[in-house]
């Protein structure tokens, strides 16, 4: 019986569509004015230079190991190669939290614009969380858009690729209408002042950037799946990074120019209110909103596909259940891994609004801790493996790993107690301690079975 493989369907479109979608998803609608009420609108901006500049080192690190190394599961594969299972696992499980957290983010999000399209439509109260009411049809609005996402998914990567295409082209010109709009209609005055809170504020924003811009890592997992030469993987990941930091950088200025102080304190959806005060029309909201559903989808979509490729990986190195590695005889997509996502989608309203915030911090942890492996691996190779082709080479010196994993480092520590962007207790760290103690089961059980292996391999030799 022929072996079932991944089909390799993506073109460079396909790829470019898949990371800017997932990075230019529906956070830059509902979080803008936290970025400039939290930090100032030069701090938001300072924040975002920042963390893009992190981002950016990391994507040089990706660009070159998935041009080397165009496996399914990204991290994975490059950590594996590198350090060895042990660390190939936490990095593989962290960077699932990532998509997973984004997955289930949207999945929230999604109601959410409900709430500003059509005000006290809740109905069926469920129970509080955090001083939020959860209502059956809030749920059931996230819970369905999470079972259409993954039908999608369950049915084939290039229906998916077609569907993020044209919701990214959305966003971009739904974006690039506020973008204009505000540079010409807005009101210098409204970006005083120009920095809130000071260094603890900057922080605050900071360790939100990570979750931001995580998408562009998508490319690495689908890269097997890609038709296209390898080096073109490596520039495809950068050209997505570069354009997502310019993105967001102006729309954080679009937004500070577009609401006063006063206007952001009271804003629901700051972006949406930022375009119908620039264009004084309520319609010019409700625009913008539609590419805030469009980022919803393709983010979602980016992240199923992402982090099922991701758990493919896994099982099939033997680090999680033969289950996870199943791949459909008919639609050649590790369907049993986007189920797992699917449902852990659909259960994420029942936590209610409150849940965004939660979600995108203990998320981001995920993510950076993904990178730091990342860009340490990065470096091995290059000591390691210097005659390993590499069709996209990042400098000649290894500088741009060791940033990576210098900023890596010191993002990781403003996730910490006792840091100005900790964690919150408890409903953050027992989102991190839960995943943490379901990927301490799995790594048990693929510690015992390495072990089971050697056992046999043994007694096989001594026979």
């Amino acid at each position: 019986m022929e072996e079932q493989k991944l089909k390799k369907v993506l073109s460079n479109f396909d790829l470019l569509f898949l990371a800017l979608g997932a990075m230019l998803g529906w956070g830059w609608v509902v979080l803008s004015g936290t970025w400039i009420t939290e930090a100032g609108s030069l701090g938001a901006v300072i924040a975002f230079v920042i963390g893009g500049f992190l981002v950016i080192c990391v994507g040089l690190n990706y660009a070159e190991l998935a041009s080397a190394m165009p496996k399914v599961g990204g991290e994975h594969e490059y950590v594996h190669k590198a350090l060895g299972a042990k660390y190939s696992f936490v990095a593989s499980w962290a960077i699932t939290l990532g998509y997973v957290s984004v997955a289930t983010f949207e999945a929230v999000a999604l109601p959410t614009v409900i709430d500003y399209l059509l005000p006290n439509y809740q109905a069926g109260y469920l129970w509080t969380i955090a001083g939020w009411d959860v209502h059956l049809n809030w749920v059931l609005i996230g819970s369905v858009g999470a079972l259409i996402i993954t039908f999608i998914n369950y049915i084939g990567l290039k229906q998916a690729a077609v569907l993020q295409t044209v919701f990214t082209l959305m966003i971009i010109a739904v974006g690039l209408i506020l973008i204009f709009g505000s540079a010409f209609l807005g009101d210098p005055g409204n970006l005083s002042p120009f920095f809130v809170g000071g260094a603890s504020g900057i922080m605050t924003v900071l360790v939100m950037v990570p979750f931001l811009f995580v998408g562009f890592d998508v490319i690495p997992q689908v890269a097997e799946e890609a038709n296209l030469p390898r080096r073109k993987i490596g520039t495809l990941l950068i050209v997505s990074v570069s354009s997502a930091v310019i993105f967001y950088l102006a729309i954080a200025l679009g937004v500070g120019l577009g609401l006063n102080p006063a206007q952001l304190t009271n804003a629901q959806l700051a972006s949406a209110d930022a375009m119908g005060a620039l264009f004084n029309s309520n319609t010019f909201a409700q625009i913008l909103i539609l590419g805030g559903v469009a980022g919803i989808i393709t983010s979602w979509n980016s992240f199923i596909i992402g982090g099922s490729r991701v758990l493919y990986a896994m099982a099939k190195s033997g680090m999680l259940p033969a289950w996870f590695g199943y791949l459909h005889p008919k639609y050649h997509t590790p369907s049993n891994s986007i189920l797992f996502i699917g449902v852990l989608s659909m259960l994420a309203p029942l936590l209610g609004r409150s849940a965004l915030v939660w979600i995108v911090d203990a998320g981001g942890l995920g993510i950076v801790v993904a990178y730091f492996f990342v860009a340490l691996s990065f470096i091995v190779l290059r000591k390691k493996k210097p005659e390993m082709e590499r069709p996209f080479r990042a400098a000649k010196s290894p500088i741009f790993g060791y940033l990576a994993l210098v900023l890596s480092l010191g993002f990781i520590i403003l996730y910490f107690p006792g840091m100005p962007a900790s964690l919150i207790w408890p409903y953050e760290w027992i989102m991190v301690a839960g995943w943490t103690l379901l990927g301490a089961y799995f790594f048990i059980q693929m510690l015992r079975g390495t072990y089971q292996k050697k056992m046999n391999s043994s007694q096989k030799r001594a026979l």
